[in-house]
């Protein structure tokens, strides 16, 4: 049982742009939530408060931080967990480097991060750092599977006011490139476990001689266990000609990865591009980059700044550049390119823009153009390929008669967590990689080289089977067309299909949903949406990532407007708030010109779940009133047009707060299921009314100057208030 003098709703503090939303949003829901009893408290699971939770024995008294992800990670193992979730930094390299750099520009004494680690203590460091890399928070947060979809009230008002959608032509060169062998998805194996058991990983070396990667990996009865590896090889020879193909194609070359979540894998493959794309340099330059601590891994912004005094290796990197194809931008006018730094391109958000916009990248030249997409791995490809293929067949969907994809994901307890697993290792030396059982039965084996990356995952079967139920509800609910998107062609799928038919036909409803490849399942969807009719996606963890990008993408404009529900497997609740891939840019905005250009909408929306669900839970009826007048709140925003602007002259991140507090008030105020609160609100609604002129005005006046956080990755919390409530009309309002 949690301390019942815990609050009764998390709210996260994150980093970027939803937390810096925050400093404005949050004053605002605790005034509200204090109305109906509802106490409202904060977790820190930023990078830098992981990583300084992560070393306390360097910090001073004052400055030590508690571990409130693993307090968080407690939580989410009983019935009384209400948190909401708002998107954090899932950090690669680069990111944690910087980071780490900047706490110590503050006075924090934290440790370095060992690029290159050689002595015992360093070893420990670098693991302590590597357990906050890539998707560290999700795993532990989510031990519940996943209800992701549009809330209706945005769907309707998307298909009200259609965003504009890229052209797509017949001919387009547009493309999506993978390894047709050598990959996770061609080397993959699985096995269901009968039994509890415990694992080893072992290495034997073409000598004989063994080394352990990973001991004491324990495993429940019905487990679904896989292993599988990527040749590093048949990685090298793939990108090679591919840079060969798109040069000849006339297009640009554009890596699709996700470096930040698979903390392991992805930025290997990514260095391996990185390599590839410079390979001349590397051949004549490889002691010298290597002398210079060159780590292609950590991207091709990195390697530029450890050269860039050294003339021979910059006139070879431009000759080779030169020669190269042109390469996709993240931003052409600054000269980022899609290689310069891993967490920068983002597949589940590069994809699904790239298609939005008929298929086009931006080049260096500041032009879209054609793109070859390469995504190495070919487990997923298939989704992006099958969707631009079938774009150029039909035309761009269109978002004012489209219906709309909901997905169940599995999720719950790491189902599928492959990069960002602690079984997940670049293999040293050519050989054979068994796991092995405590009874000394092999359960899976690869034949290995240098260089290859090797995986395992698992899903357990009590997340299995809530997921199908939660499948089951969900269709219920809807009443439309419903696919597991599963391949029975491949060892994982095969063994999840083999929980999911008995328990639809178990309860009747087998029926009701089809069981198809993610290729066939992809064009099946986008031919019912299409149509203006309605579907739901039942994936696993992996594809819910990328699928709860793509359509609402699509659909929407954004994935940052989607209600996403986890409900806990202990009975508990945990709302998230959307993607935060573009939030660094909306950093970069706001402290070059006072403008947050970040959008609440899908704080908004789980917040009103929040309230919905601590009302059942708790029985509080004042905090359903709060719930449904969230809900009414939402629909002004969209129905008034107060999101924010993307320039600065229009109204911000911080308008709509305003707004948002406004409507509130005036739903609570006008409401008649609680007169007591109704009383409590009316004063409060007719401050927001009569202070509106002088709101907008102060809120108006500080944009358009640098603005001042202290920091990017660890602000002052006075600055970042004085830069989010700049106006004392309404701080006087709320308190």
């Amino acid at each position: 049982m949690t301390d019942q003098t815990s609050p009764d709703i998390i709210y996260t503090k994150v980093d970027e742009a939803p937390e810096l939303a925050s400093a404005s949003l949050l004053p605002i829901i605790q005034r509200f939530a204090q109305a109906a009893g509802v106490s409202v408290g904060t977790k820190d699971i930023s990078l830098a408060g992981r990583i300084l939770a992560t070393f306390p024995e360097a910090l001073s008294a004052e400055q030590v931080q508690s571990d409130d992800l693993a307090e968080l990670g407690k939580l989410v193992k009983t019935a009384e967990a209400n948190v909401i979730k708002l998107p954090n930094i899932s950090a690669s390299v680069p990111q944690l480097v910087a980071a780490v750099k900047e706490l110590q520009s503050q006075g924090y004494a934290i440790p370095d991060y060992p690029e290159t680690p050689e002595t015992a203590a360093e070893k420990e460091t670098r693991a302590r750092y590597d357990s906050i890399k890539g998707s560290a928070v999700n795993p532990v947060l989510r031990e519940g599977n996943s209800d992701r979809r549009a809330a209706k009230a945005v769907k309707a008002f998307a298909q009200a006011n259609p965003h504009r959608m890229g052209v797509w032509a017949a001919d387009s060169k547009t493309r999506v490139s993978s390894m047709q062998g050598g990959d996770f998805f061609s080397n993959e194996a699985s096995a269901t476990l009968s039994a509890d058991a415990t694992a080893r990983i072992v290495l034997t070396a073409t000598d004989g001689a063994e080394a352990v990667l990973k001991d004491g990996v324990a495993f429940p009865a019905g487990t679904v266990v896989d292993a599988t590896f990527m040749s590093a090889k048949a990685l090298d020879a793939f990108l090679e000609n591919e840079i060969a193909s798109t040069k000849q194609d006339g297009t640009l070359f554009s890596l699709h990865m996700k470096a930040t979540m698979m903390k392991v894998s992805d930025p290997i493959i990514f260095g391996h591009a990185v390599k590839a794309f410079l390979a001349p340099v590397f051949e004549q330059f490889g002691d010298e980059l290597a002398a210079l601590g060159v780590n292609p891994n950590s991207g091709l912004g990195d390697l530029l700044e450890r050269v860039k005094d050294h003339a021979g290796i910059m006139a070879a990197i431009d000759a080779v550049m030169a020669d190269r194809p042109p390469m996709y931008m993240v931003d052409s006018d600054r000269g980022i390119t899609n290689l310069h730094v891993p967490s920068d391109v983002i597949i589940d958000a590069s994809m699904p823009a790239l298609i939005r916009a008929g298929g086009k990248g931006w080049g260096p030249d500041g032009k879209e153009h054609d793109a070859n997409c390469v995504i190495p791995d070919n487990s997923y490809a298939p989704v992006y390929d099958e969707t631009i293929a079938y774009f150029k067949e039909t035309g761009a969907l269109d978002p004012a008669t489209a219906g709309t994809v909901q997905n169940i994901g599995l999720m719950a307890q790491k189902a599928e967590e492959y990069g960002s697993h602690p079984t997940t290792f670049e293999i040293p030396s050519d050989g054979v990689v068994r796991m092995v059982l405590e009874d000394g039965t092999v359960l899976h084996e690869h034949s290995v080289e240098a260089g290859d990356i090797w995986r395992s995952a698992s899903s357990r079967k009590a997340p299995i089977e809530d997921w199908v139920m939660l499948a089951i509800d969900r269709q219920r609910a809807e009443g439309c067309e419903a696919i597991f998107w599963l391949d029975a062609d491949r060892a994982h799928d095969a063994e999840l299909i083999k929980y999911v038919i008995p328990v639809l036909e178990a309860k009747g409803v087998a029926d009701k949903f089809k069981i198809m490849a993610p290729r066939a399942a992809t064009r099946a969807t986008l031919e019912t949406i299409r149509k203006g009719e309605n579907s739901i996606a039942i994936t696993g963890n992996v594809l819910r990532d990328y699928l709860t990008d793509l359509f609402p993408i699509l659909e929407l404009a954004t994935s940052a407007k989607m209600l996403s529900i986890v409900k806990l497997m202990q009975g508990g609740g945990l709302f998230e708030t959307g993607a935060g891939g573009s939030a660094p840019k909306h950093v970069q905005q706001l402290v070059e010109e006072n403008h947050l250009r970040w959008d609440s909408l899908g704080e908004f929306c789980a917040l009103g779940e929040s309230f919905m669900f601590l009302a059942d839970a708790r029985g509080n009826a004042k905090a359903r009133v709060l719930g449904e007048a969230v809900e009414a709140a939402t629909q002004g925003i969209l129905d008034h047009g107060r999101s924010p602007g993307r320039k600065v002259g229009q109204p911000d991140n911080r308008d709509s707060h305003y707004w948002f507090a406004r409507y509130w008030a005036e739903a609570l105020a006008a409401q008649t299921d609680d007169t007591d609160l109704a009383a409590h609100f009316a004063p409060l609604a007719a401050s927001l009314a009569e202070g509106e002129a002088a709101i907008v005005a102060e809120l108006a006046a500080v944009r358009g100057n640098p603005a001042d956080l202290g920091g990017y990755y660890h602000a002052d919390p006075a600055k970042v208030a004085a830069v989010m409530r700049p106006s004392a009309t309404l701080n006087g309002i709320i308190g």
